[in-house]
């Protein structure tokens, strides 16, 4: 009998998690399953989605850099999420072949800060890619007040704040911080094998909260910085495990389990 798997794609790949917490989730439940990685460069997207589409054993993908956006052209989207978000991370193959494309990773941004009154705080996000997006979407919803994005391009940063409908304003990467509430690093820097993310956090109030996206390494030169002020903080962890939990219900029709998340967290630093 054949068994049902989902994957990761992206360019590169090597460094996701999402096989260890899928597959913790489906040994935990005791489901028939499998999640695995997929290596897919940019001008393969097309033949690997049209492969998988004709796959009745696949059950869809996570979607990461960089092809958030070009996969928009390649799956409905029921959700309008090409109007809202602008960036799809989670690919679900329905029974008759059909592919619809959404977005788990708001919902997973947003979840550790869920118990927070962000309403009218002022905030800074770095990056306006597809990360960038989602976050910002979350923040709109959020009704966060003015939002400052640090961008290499301010242009394209100030069209984001425009899509949100957030105002703020838009910077060079190296430009100072305004005194925010919640700072949001939504770019690659600071990854492994990526230029350091080198901020001067000292405009910020001693009730901030530093976020950083990035999961690899877990403690990023960002979360290191805030924790040596004394800032409270919350690393990739967060966001990586919140947006699986949600795919892993459309991909496998369970929920995951509850009441195991340190041990999670524990294999996944391991």
């Amino acid at each position: 009998m054949s068994t049902p798997y989902a994957e990761v794609i992206g360019d590169p790949i090597a460094q996701s998690k999402s096989p260890l917490i899928h597959g913790f989730w489906l040994d935990a439940l005791g489901l028939d399953g499998d999640y695995r990685r997929a290596h897919v460069k940019s001008d393969a997207l097309a033949a690997y989605i049209e492969e998988r589409r004709n796959d009745p054993d696949w059950r869809g993908c996570n979607v990461t850099m960089p092809h958030k956006a070009a996969v928009m052209d390649l799956v409905a989207d029921p959700g309008d999420i090409r109007g809202t978000i602008g960036a799809m991370n989670t690919i679900v193959r329905q029974k008759d072949g059909s592919l619809i494309g959404t977005n788990t990773d708001a919902a997973g941004f947003y979840a550790p800060l869920a118990e927070l009154d962000l309403e009218g705080a002022p905030v800074a996000v770095v990056g306006a890619g597809g990360a960038a997006r989602a976050v910002l979407f979350a923040l709109a919803r959020a009704h966060v007040g003015r939002v400052t994005i640090l961008n290499r391009s301010p242009l394209k940063a100030m069209g984001l704040l425009a899509t949100f409908g957030l105002k703020g304003d838009a910077a060079q990467l190296d430009a100072p911080l305004p005194p925010v509430a919640l700072l949001v690093n939504a770019s690659s820097l600071g990854m492994a094998d990526q230029p350091p993310l080198d901020l001067d956090l000292s405009p910020l109030p001693d009730e901030a909260i530093v976020y950083d996206l990035v999961y690899s390494p877990l403690r990023t030169g960002l979360l290191a910085a805030a924790e040596a002020r004394g800032l409270d903080t919350v690393d990739g962890l967060d966001m990586l495990i919140g947006q699986a939990a949600l795919a892993f219900e459309l991909f496998f029709g369970a929920t995951p389990p509850k009441g195991r998340d340190e041990e999670l967290r524990a294999l996944l630093t391991a």
